[in-house]
């Protein structure tokens, strides 16, 4: 895609700091830095998000991401990793399938947080919910 700074980066039309790459994937250091090491791992092939993955472009990047974990494991001796991906709003901000490898450190800053809505339901609210996810299956 000519517009897509990741599809530029791919081709080596954007410089990049490169972790990784083989026939399929493209790993290389996130410009925030959010912590020492956090690394995006893409798919060369352009595709927008999750929900246009292929297949084979998924197997490919989903089986990339231990062995790119490990080598931060390795390089960086993190207590721990977030693996992230944003699809759409409100949080994506390149249209280009991305997985975010942000290894942790004690007192890193870095925060990432859920709401805890548990209490909004009760048995009969999980059982829809489950009918209604595997009905769209």
């Amino acid at each position: 895609m000519n517009d897509c700074i990741f599809c530029k980066i791919v081709s080596g039309d954007i410089p990049s700091y490169k972790v990784y790459e083989d026939d399929h994937v493209y790993a290389f250091l996130d410009i925030t830095q959010g912590t020492k090491g956090h690394t995006l791992l893409i798919p060369k092939k352009h595709v927008p998000n999750v929900y246009s993955l292929d297949d084979e472009t998924a197997y490919n990047v989903f089986k990339t991401v231990p062995k790119v974990a490990n080598a931060l494991k390795k390089a960086f001796k993190p207590i721990g990793l977030n693996i992230l991906n944003n699809n759409d709003k409100p949080l994506q901000s390149v249209y280009h399938f991305h997985i975010h490898l942000i290894p942790r450190y004690e007192d890193d800053g870095m925060v990432i947080s859920s709401v805890n809505h548990a209490d909004d339901y009760d048995e009969d609210a999980f059982k829809a919910l489950q009918k209604t996810i595997r009905d769209a299956l």
